[in-house]
């Protein structure tokens, strides 16, 4: 049954749907402004959609053309766009590279590994640039792991050779695809059990203070192993999660505790060892206390000047939501010169007969479009790839990633998350300002940037049940957009 089903998602979702998008330069739009010089006049567009119940995955479905259309009535759905006004710039979207993804990617045919490859990170798949990787092993591994021997306290015993069997590979073969515009931050799950209170990786605990020191020096080994392996890190964060308690890889840090040790140990030890450049994260963790956490460490001076934001991931929380963006504006509004990322996201509860729900791709549009819309710059979904057990995890943490791979029949199963991911990832680049939008429909919901290039990209999500016809209206005037019912578009404005 399984084979069959593999069969079915491989026809339905194929890598295939996104090869006949363009890669081609386009002209500069601002070689098109208007003799005023701050009005940029729209001409013509491509549209590029995903749809439930239909073939159409990242697919160029036409061309659109813009027409005089000064004031539109109430009763016609419309997405406004207004380039003049710009916010943050955008730095990519990516994934993350696991020990379980690299593990189940060495065992892929050498075949399947180019096309996994391409596809991510290709220019004709979706152009991954903004990654992820964890110091030492956490629940996504296939076993908890250290990079240090027992009590070792000066590190000398520090070793990344565990990762040289599947992860480091991994990533290099995909920085050589992607080339100067990769960008990697790492992140700890725990400290090893002889630095924390419970003696133990798993199942929380605390950082003791008499290691607080050496746990410090330990980002910078990793930082420099990986370098030396010719893996550059952009930027690291202090703790995943660290206000949850799993039965994985965890380890509690309040905030106060966290503020104290980049004030005290990581802050000034990166600064030491020459390492200010490299971009450090706060918090880590859900949307639901983003705002108390950054109040309390960007608030100290002191602890502030070494950070450059604050990453948030979208689980559910006692609150019973994973939503929440009002918390990101918040913080935006609060400390307007820190950045938010999101740096991990994913659907746990693996079932292999969900693999085509459309509700996967949903909810990453949903997300990645409101978190654009406040403030975020860059978004990193979690697993780039999975078996299809959604695993390896050595805890039974079995979860979703947009691929999953068949290994019994060395195949790839494309979910539509990894369309919906492509649809923002793919056509807006790195160095891109996000533009004004809003749309007069709750059902479309849409977020738009402006490339270096100078290219134009609005990306809207219908939700509903329904068609919904909607014109694109910019500066007076607009193209008319046909929205099918649970549907994604990019629409690319030369």
């Amino acid at each position: 049954m399984k084979k069959l089903f593999s069969a079915l998602v491989l026809l339905a979702f194929g890598f295939s749907g996104c090869n006949n998008a363009p890669n081609e330069k386009t002209e500069s739009i601002t070689d098109k402004l208007n003799q005023k010089g701050n009005t940029i006049s729209a001409t013509s567009a491509v549209v590029y959609r995903t749809a439930k119940e239909t073939q159409d995955r990242l697919s160029k479905v036409g061309a659109i053309s813009f027409e005089e259309f000064r004031q539109p009535l109430e009763t016609q759905p419309c997405v406004f766009i207004d380039p003049s006004n710009t916010f943050q710039t955008f730095l990519g979207v990516g994934g993350a590279f696991t020990d379980a993804s690299a593990e189940v990617f060495a065992k892929l045919s050498a075949q399947k590994q180019q096309e996994l490859l391409d596809a991510y990170f290709g220019e004709k798949g979706i152009n991954y640039t903004f990654m992820r990787t964890h110091i030492a092993s956490c629940d996504f591994s296939s076993e908890s792991y250290d990079y240090v021997d027992e009590n070792d306290s000066a590190l000398a015993t520090f070793s990344v050779e565990h990762d040289l069997k599947y992860r480091i590979p991994f990533i290099k073969k995909a920085m050589d695809i992607v080339g100067e515009d990769f960008k990697m931050f790492v992140s700890p799950w725990s400290p090893p059990a002889w630095m924390k209170d419970n003696n133990n990786r798993l199942r929380g605990g605390k950082l003791l203070d008499k290691y607080k020191q050496s746990w410090a020096n330990h980002y910078v080994k990793f930082i420099r192993a990986y370098e030396q392996q010719g893996i550059p890190v952009w930027g690291l964060s202090v703790q995943n999660e660290p206000m949850a308690v799993q039965r994985w890889e965890s380890c509690i840090y309040t905030a106060d505790d966290e503020r104290d040790f980049v004030k005290y140990y990581l802050g000034p030890t990166l600064e030491k060892q020459g390492m200010s450049d490299k971009k450090l994260i706060v918090w880590d963790h859900n949307r639901d206390l983003i705002f108390q956490r950054a109040s309390v460490i960007f608030n100290d001076p002191e602890a502030s000047r070494y950070i450059w934001g604050i990453g948030f991931h979208w689980y559910e929380t006692w609150t019973g939501s994973d939503m929440q963006f009002n918390n990101l504006k918040a913080v935006k509004e609060a400390y307007p010169d820190k950045n938010l990322v999101f740096t991990e996201g994913c659907v746990e509860a693996f079932n292999y007969d969900r693999l085509n729900d459309w509700g996967l791709g949903e909810r990453y549009g949903k997300s990645m479009i409101n978190d654009f819309n406040n403030g975020t710059v860059a978004w990193t979904d979690w697993n780039i790839l999975l078996d299809e057990n959604g695993g390896p995890n050595h805890v039974g943490n079995y979860c979703f990633a947009p691929v999953h791979a068949n290994l019994s029949m060395d195949q790839l199963i494309y979910t539509n998350s990894y369309y919906y991911i492509g649809h923002f990832s793919k056509f807006i680049r790195p160095g891109a300002r996000r533009i004004s939008c809003a749309s007069s429909r709750d059902v479309l919901q849409a977020t738009a940037f402006m490339n270096p290039d100078g290219t134009i990209v609005v990306v809207v999500m219908n939700v509903s049940e329904e068609a919904m016809p909607f014109k694109l209206w910019m500066n007076g005037k607009a193209a008319s957009i046909n929205s099918l019912p649970h549907s994604i578009v990019s629409v690319v404005m030369n």
